[in-house]
């Protein structure tokens, strides 16, 4: 090529790129999606495709454990355990999304068949496809937790045994940690003496949480309980507040639901703690929220 004709195709080909149309980066997807509604189903999945869509935290073939607070011999309206639609949706979607099996399952306080069936979510996360297993004292093994208080425990192998984990809390308060959310929900897929836990719970829920990683949390907080947690027993102790918190961050999910208590998330030793540690983001005003109504 002569010079030129090369001195002319370099400046053809300048003018085309100044010209051209510009190319703009998508915006980010939020990290937090908060949903009211009047049906827990529709905000659940409305979270859920806020947040780019469950097939963006679910792949095909994946066996899925979504871990509900069944804790207590209560009924949904009494507010002790997550409400069984907000389950049920998970399950659905996760099946939608190609989940190859979903098993639904806690460590209950109460006796496990009557939390399981009072609190609505074994007929619940049963009809929407999924197995729904109690607890086997046979299958907790000790494994190494690494954690900077809890060095070990025993665990439930089926939460480990997993290719993904979804924690759907239930927002309560509660008497030691102020509030029972995603962090402390963990206390449910172990075994042991759980109640020396209690000596250090910010520290214990912490060292869980940073164990046992979540793909997603979920907070139910479509009904509240705002007095005597975390296992109420009266309707007036419950406070319908219609939303669903979802996102990555374990830690921004349960600073948001602070705020449902009006607690500041940097009042809870637990927040600050787990931002330390690396597990999320408690300063919501750098957190990238989203909310809609539907």
């Amino acid at each position: 090529m002569e010079r030129r004709d090369f001195l002319k195709n370099l400046i053809v080909g300048g003018l085309a790129l100044k010209f051209s149309t510009p190319v703009f980066s998508q915006p980010a997807s939020p990290e937090l999606a908060v949903v009211e509604g009047e049906s827990p189903s529709a905000i659940t999945r409305e979270a859920i495709k806020t947040l780019g869509g469950m097939s963006r935290f679910i792949s095909r073939g994946d066996k899925v454990l979504i871990k509900p607070n069944i804790g207590w011999d209560r009924t949904p309206e009494m507010a002790a355990c997550t409400n069984p639609d907000v389950v049920a949706a998970l399950v659905a979607m996760s099946f939608e999304a190609g989940a190859k099996e979903v098993v639904v399952m806690d460590h209950t306080i109460n006796q496990p068949k009557r939390c399981y069936a009072r609190s609505g979510i074994q007929e619940a996360a049963r009809a929407a496809g999924a197995r729904v297993l109690f607890t086997d004292e046979q299958r907790l093994k000790k494994m190494a937790l690494k954690g900077e208080w809890l060095r070990e425990w025993e665990i439930f192998q089926d939460f480990v045994e997993v290719d993904k984990l979804i924690n759907v809390p239930i927002a309560k308060v509660h008497s030691l940690s102020r509030v029972t959310l995603g962090l402390k929900n963990w206390l449910g897929a172990i075994g042991g003496n759980r109640n020396q836990l209690h000596q250090k719970i910010d520290q214990a829920v912490v060292d869980l949480g940073a164990f046992f990683k979540p793909t997603l949390t979920v907070l139910d907080a479509y009904r509240v309980l705002f007095r005597n947690g975390p296992q109420g027993g009266r309707v007036s102790d419950t406070r319908l507040q219609k939303t669903v918190v979802a996102g990555k961050d374990p830690v921004a999910v349960d600073a948001y639901g602070a705020t449902f208590f009006e607690l500041k998330p940097q009042e809870l030793a637990f927040l600050k703690l787990a931002q330390s540690r690396g597990l999320g983001k408690f300063e919501l005003e750098k957190v990238r929220i989203e909310k809609r109504a539907v």
